[in-house]
């Protein structure tokens, strides 16, 4: 998938990587539980879907993620926004962590309270962005002790920046993951076009596990479900002048307008341009 792509490694682990991607629609996170990251967004723009959060990040911006679940998505006015993407990544893997800076992170009860959070890059960052770019450029200037150098200069930077106790505290808190209510998981994001395999990955479930508690909780399936709570939610946008039906059809998580009106017109009978006649009428 990736055009380009540049990495610094320790023991065979990435820690700084500069990636060119093309647009995507949808991506699951590309982390393992143990591993928390910053982002540098070069260039474009793209989302981010968590339980309980949806991020649009712009050029310029940065983003610090705990080690969780979650999707980069695009929409089509991102994608406008330029030819692709390009991503520097800071990742952070936990026993690395605890061994550079010799700290127990168990030690540590500091919280935040966030799993993914966007940040302006200031000028320390965007000095510190600059010498990454250049060991990536020139990979033979980085040795091992040169990146774990710059790891703990991004660790201290960013443990100042988000007023953390300390950088044990801060690490700390990186790799504690808040956890989300089911119901608040799927009421944020009801009216997504997420599948349900891609709902299951949010709650950080299997599938099968995903649609017994969701029939537990909900007393029918998570298809039933959502269909019906995205056709209650089209109607009433009908019934506002104004709105038009595409919008209608985005707005509750449909990725055309064919399919919007053939699954509205399957649940009421009418399409929802004669539902809104019938109604207004």
């Amino acid at each position: 998938m990736f055009l380009e792509q540049k990495v610094l490694t320790i023991n065979g682990r990435v820690v700084f990587e500069k990636i060119a991607m093309p647009y995507f629609q949808r991506i699951p996170k590309l982390f393992e539980k143990n591993e928390a990251c910053f982002m540098f967004i070069n260039k474009g723009e793209f989302s981010v879907r968590t339980p309980d959060e949806f991020l649009s990040l712009k050029k310029g911006k940065g983003l610090l993620a705990k080690c969780f679940d979650y999707f980069f998505e695009t929409n089509k006015a991102q994608q406008a926004s330029s030819d692709n993407l390009e991503l520097l990544g800071v990742i952070l893997h936990q026993s690395m962590m605890e061994e550079l800076f010799q700290f127990d992170l168990s030690t540590s009860n500091y919280k935040v309270d966030f799993n993914v959070k966007q940040l302006q890059v200031d000028a320390l960052l965007l000095n510190f962005k600059e010498s990454i770019n250049i060991l990536l450029d020139n990979p033979e200037l980085a040795d091992e002790t040169l990146i774990k150098t710059k790891l703990k200069e991004f660790v201290l930077l960013l443990s100042k920046s988000e007023n953390a106790p300390s950088e044990l505290d801060f690490l700390a808190a990186m790799f504690q993951p808040n956890v989300t209510d089911f119901r608040t998981s799927i009421n944020n994001n009801l009216y997504s076009n997420l599948s349900v395999e891609e709902f299951a990955k949010l709650c950080a479930m299997s599938v099968s596990t995903f649609k017994r508690k969701f029939k537990e909780i909900y007393k029918e399936t998570p298809k039933k479900y959502f269909s019906k709570m995205k056709m209650k939610k089209a109607s009433q946008l009908l019934l506002i002048k104004g709105n038009r039906i595409s919008d209608i059809a985005y707005d509750c998580g449909f990725d055309s307008l064919a399919t919007f009106n053939r699954i509205f017109k399957n649940y009421f009978g009418k399409s929802p341009s004669e539902y809104r006649l019938t109604q207004n009428d």
